[in-house]
C-alpha cells in the first residue's frame, strides 16, 4: 500500500483544521488559567494526561491498534512523555500560576527557536543556515524585550515564571527531535501519542499523589472540572487527533505554521474571559518572535522577494513598452 504524498500546498479543509487546532491549543492556555486558582500545578497536569491517555487509548481500540509491548519502544514512550509532557506541562502550569495566559502563549511560541537550534547539535541533516540563525537571533531579541530589564536586577517569581515556559519550550525543542525515532522505530504517530501520555501518566501520577495529597485538598468548583475535562479532552486528546491528520496531509512544516496562531486565540481567551492585560513591550516582543519564525520558514521571505523582484521589474517597463510587449505575447 503506497503512502498518500504530503501537499505542499495547504488545501482549504486543512486551513479549517489549521485555525481550529489553533483555537483548541490556545484554549489549553485559559483551561489552566482557570483551574490553577483551585489545584496545584501537578494535579492538573497528572489529571490531563491522565485522562487524554484513557481516551486515545479507547480510540485506539475502536480503530483495531494497541499499544507495542517491546522494550525499545515503552523506552522511547518514557522518554518522549518526559520530554514533551512531564516537564513542560509542568513548567507551563506553574508558570501560568504568576503570569497571564497570553503572555505564556507568546513565550511557548518560542518553541521553533529552540527546536532550530537543538536540531542543529543533535541530528546531521537540520543544520542552522544563515536565515534561520537570523530568525533565532531576531527571535530571542524578542523574549529579552518580553521578559524586560527585570531579569538584569532580580530574579523575581514574575520573571522565574516566565523563564519556566521558557524552559518548557526548550524541552519541546529537544521532544521534537527525539521524537523522530518514533519514524525509524515503525511506530504510527497515533500511537505514539497514546504511549506518551500513557508513560506520562505512570510518571506524574504517583508523584502528584505524594506531593500534593489531592485527597486533602478542597473539592474544586464545577467551573474547574470543566476546565480540566477540557483540557484533557479537547486541548490534549482531541488536539493529537487533529494534529497527526494535519501532519499526514500538509506535512511538519505547513503544520508548524500552527505556532502562529496559537498565541492570538490565547491572548483573546485571557482579555475576553480572565480580564487578563497585556503590557506593549509583550506585543513588541511577540511581533520580534513572529518575524524570527517567518524567517526561520523562510516561505513569507520568499515571497517577499519574488514580490518586490516583480514590482523592480515592472517599474522599469514604462506604459507604452508593457503594452506592446502584451501585444506581442498575445499574438504568439
Amino acid at each position: 500500500m503506497t503512502q498518500a504524498p504530503i501537499q505542499k500546498t495547504i488545501a482549504a479543509s486543512d486551513w479549517a483544521l489549521l485555525g481550529l487546532l489553533s483555537v483548541i491549543w490556545g484554549g489549553s492556555f485559559l483551561f489552566v488559567g482557570v483551574a490553577v486558582k483551585e489545584l496545584p500545578p501537578l494535579v492538573i497536569v497528572a489529571l490531563r494526561v491522565s485522562l487524554a491517555a484513557l481516551t486515545l487509548q479507547i480510540v485506539l481500540r475502536a480503530m483495531g491498534m494497541r499499544l507495542p509491548r517491546e522494550r525499545q519502544a515503552w523506552a522511547a514512550f518514557f522518554g518522549m512523555g518526559i520530554l514533551n509532557n512531564v516537564i513542560p506541562f509542568s513548567l507551563i502550569v506553574w508558570g501560568q500560576s504568576h503570569i497571564a495566559s497570553g503572555l505564556a502563549s507568546i513565550l511557548n511560541a518560542t518553541t521553533p527557536l529552540f527546536t532550530v537550534v537543538v536540531a542543529h547539535y543533535l541530528t546531521s541533516d537540520e543544520k542552522l543556515t544563515g536565515s534561520r540563525l537570523g530568525g533565532v537571533i531576531v527571535g530571542f531579541i524578542g523574549v529579552a524585550v518580553m521578559i524586560g530589564s527585570a531579569a538584569l536586577t532580580s530574579l523575581n517569581t514574575n520573571v522565574l515564571a516566565q523563564l519556566a515556559v521558557l524552559g518548557a519550550a526548550l524541552s519541546y525543542g529537544f521532544s521534537g527531535v527525539f521524537g523522530r525515532r518514533f519514524k525509524t522505530l515503525g511506530i504510527p504517530p497515533l500511537v505514539a501519542a497514546a504511549g506518551q501520555v500513557t508513560a506520562s501518566s505512570c510518571i506524574l501520577l504517583p508523584v502528584s499523589f505524594i506531593v500534593d495529597r489531592p485527597w486533602t485538598l478542597h473539592m474544586p468548583s464545577m467551573t474547574t472540572i470543566l476546565s480540566l475535562l477540557a483540557l484533557a479532552l479537547v486541548s490534549t486528546a482531541f488536539a493529537y487527533l487533529i494534529f497527526f491528520r494535519l501532519l499526514a496531509r500538509a506535512g511538519a512544516t505547513n503544520v508548524g505554521l500552527v505556532t502562529f496562531l496559537i498565541p492570538v486565540s490565547a491572548i483573546l481567551f485571557g482579555v475576553l474571559l480572565l480580564g487578563e492585560t497585556l503590557e506593549m513591550r509583550h506585543m513588541a516582543g511577540m511581533g520580534l518572535i513572529a518575524a524570527g519564525l517567518m524567517l526561520i520558514d523562510g516561505r513569507p521571505v520568499a515571497a517577499m522577494r519574488r514580490w518586490f523582484s516583480a514590482r523592480a521589474f515592472f517599474g522599469e517597463v514604462d506604459p507604452v513598452r508593457r503594452q506592446k510587449m502584451r501585444l506581442s505575447k498575445e499574438k504568439n
